[in-house]
């Protein structure tokens, strides 16, 4: 059953309101915060005390990755398949940082062996907090769908969140500054236009609206089968003849054969290439008009806030240069 989860808004106005106080009945001893503070936020799973700066640190959230990198917060354990193909070499060759498995099968004796001070859980792990909070404190703070405020305010709640435990607010409500300019961007950029919503896996294309739908949340855009043809992870049967009778005005690609690619084994079809071969898109308006935005190939396993402010970038940039060349 689906628990209704309550979000708590963590604006840079409200952040004096976050309450820090020394460890107590907690449930977290004093081993798990080095200076001995916690602040309190509102999580996925209700108010809890979390440890500031913690230095043991195991992430579980895809999301959490990028910016605990740019924060230079090396975690000691990892789904080191989940880490995005660029920019986390370092990461994935490090031999130090254990590798828990995928969410599929969790190694959740390595978790406990990297003896954690906090746990980034949430996300594909989801299904696991039990289990982890046996080991140390699991804070899920993911955004989800269903977010108060929706995916994209969830992600802002996220980053401000993980920006007061780790004691980097000020780098947060940047990071938060800087999707909201590139929303607003979109925003203003867009007007009303039709767009198909596509992901390319295994050579084909179908409706990916169930993966990276939460982009019209900051957008102007009408998803031109609203949701209801296919799924993300199978073939829906989606014909490309169907997009074409659909003939949408823009198409945003999300590459998952790219994200998923093992390295040093042989590359997918890159996903404009089997775009580019459907003889079905000779004459629609994205094809004739060159109005296809390929998200970045690392996307489908990114999904947080920076890979959104940079896909509003994206989508702001490929619609500000249509409009001038129409002028």
């Amino acid at each position: 059953m689906k628990l209704n989860l309550k979000r708590l808004l963590l604006a840079p106005a409200l952040a004096g309101a976050l309450v820090l106080t020394a460890c107590g009945d907690s449930g977290i001893d004093s081993a798990d915060a080095e200076n001995g503070a916690t602040v309190t936020i509102e999580t996925n799973n209700g108010e809890m005390e979390v440890p500031t700066d913690p230095q043991r640190v195991v992430a579980l959230d895809n999301k959490s990755f990028e910016m605990l990198r740019d924060w230079g917060i090396t975690p000691v354990a990892l789904p080191k398949t989940l880490l995005p193909n660029t920019g986390f070499d370092e990461w994935r060759e490090d031999d130090s940082i254990l590798d828990v498995g995928t969410h599929r099968e969790p190694k959740l004796e390595l978790v406990s062996e990297a003896e954690p001070d906090l746990i980034i859980g949430g996300s594909r792990f989801t299904e696991f907090t039990g289990e982890l909070s046996k080991i140390a404190p699991v804070v899920d703070v993911s955004a989800l769908d269903d977010s108060e405020g929706g995916y994209i305010q969830g992600l802002k709640d996220q980053a401000l969140a993980l920006g007061q435990i780790f004691e980097k607010e000020a780098e947060a409500e940047e990071i938060v500054a800087e999707l909201e300019v590139a929303t607003e961007a979109a925003q203003d950029a867009t007007n009303g236009e039709s767009v198909f919503l596509a992901v390319v896996a295994g050579g084909k294309i179908d409706n990916g609206a169930g993966r990276i739908g939460r982009l019209l949340e900051g957008v102007n855009l009408k998803d031109v089968f609203a949701g209801d043809a296919g799924d993300v992870h199978g073939d829906s049967g989606l014909a490309p003849e169907t997009i074409a009778q659909a003939n949408p005005d823009w198409m945003i690609v999300l590459d998952r054969d790219s994200a998923t690619a093992v390295p040093g084994e042989e590359a997918p079809q890159p996903a404009a290439a089997v775009i580019d071969a459907q003889e079905a898109f000779a004459n629609t308006t994205f094809a004739t008009k060159d109005q296809i935005i390929y998200l970045d190939g690392d996307f489908y396993k990114r999904e947080g806030i920076e890979s959104y402010t940079e896909a509003f970038q994206q989508i702001a940039d490929a619609f500000e240069a249509a409009n001038q060349s129409a002028q």
